[in-house]
């Protein structure tokens, strides 16, 4: 299928929920990868894949098919249960991931994994490649659109902030960030007290001549209408601030530090698991 899969709000919600059940399982599985962070951008991964971007499954490297980078690559394994609900490779893969010869591995790579427009991993990179795909699409006169995922950790690297001046100045308006803004990263920044990674984000992305469109990043309506207004905007990048909560989903892990890269013990995934089944 090429496009979008364009389901209603109420089968997105179910999508989010098998996305989170298989999540957990493949981390238990493997004994490593991450949770705090894929959690919180569950709801924004599948709106992308199953409205907003358009691709085609069963042929990843369509020529013509908008582009997504996931420049938090430690959040791999909630982009890769995305992926597998959208047909890209077997759900049963995902109990591959992180083993040493799987195509899923702990971070995305392009030379694996079908679909993966970017290796990522290091952060702060991902919006930086994400402007030479976009720049590169208008110079072939394509409509093709970037989308790039950055995490609000990552906000504190110095070549995002150069991204956003080149982005800017070069008027990228088919380039779109994403910003999970969970206002927790991996050590919590305890001492004196907890900070969030970023202070008034948002400033800071006009002040750069961004539009920026800042929603609740777990409410569908909000998101995908965020993908329609950007679409309409000329001559500048946007960025949308996604307020989200690390470990969305499991009461024990929402908002915790600790669960940014924690692999659940048996007790704990079928907690997890319990809950999630509640929600749906």
């Amino acid at each position: 299928m090429i496009g979008s899969a364009f389901p209603g709000n109420s089968d997105l919600t179910e999508i989010a929920r098998n996305v989170r059940i298989n999540i957990i399982r493949s981390v238990h599985h493997a004994k490593g990868g991450h949770l705090g962070g894929p959690f919180s951008a569950v709801e924004l991964l599948v709106s992308l894949y199953f409205h907003e971007l358009r691709i085609d499954p069963q042929n990843p490297s369509w020529e013509e098919r908008d582009r997504f980078i996931l420049s938090k690559g430690h959040s791999a394994i909630g982009l890769y249960a995305v992926m597998a609900e959208r047909g890209f490779f077997p759900k049963e893969e995902l109990m591959t991931f992180d083993a040493i010869d799987s195509r899923l591995q702990g971070h995305p790579d392009m030379t694996k994994t079908p679909g993966i427009d970017m290796s990522s991993g290091s952060l702060g990179q991902g919006l930086s490649a994400g402007i030479g795909i976009a720049l590169g699409a208008r110079m072939l006169g394509k409509d093709c659109r970037t989308y790039v995922m950055i995490g609000d950790g990552e906000a504190q690297e110095g070549q995002i902030w150069e991204a956003a001046f080149i982005a800017s100045r070069y008027k990228l308006d088919n380039l779109v960030a994403i910003l999970d803004n969970n206002k927790v990263q991996q050590f919590g920044w305890q001492y004196p007290m907890p900070l969030p990674p970023i202070d008034h984000p948002a400033q800071k992305f006009e002040a750069f001549g961004w539009n920026v469109i800042e929603i609740n990043g777990h409410d569908f309506k909000e998101i995908l209408d965020a993908f329609a207004a950007a679409k309409k905007v000329k001559g500048k990048p946007t960025i949308i601030i996604a307020n989200t909560i690390k470990g969305k989903g499991i009461s024990f892990a929402e908002g915790k530090y600790q669960w940014h890269a924690r692999v659940p013990n048996d007790e704990e995934l079928a907690q997890a698991l319990v809950e999630l089944e509640k929600a749906g």
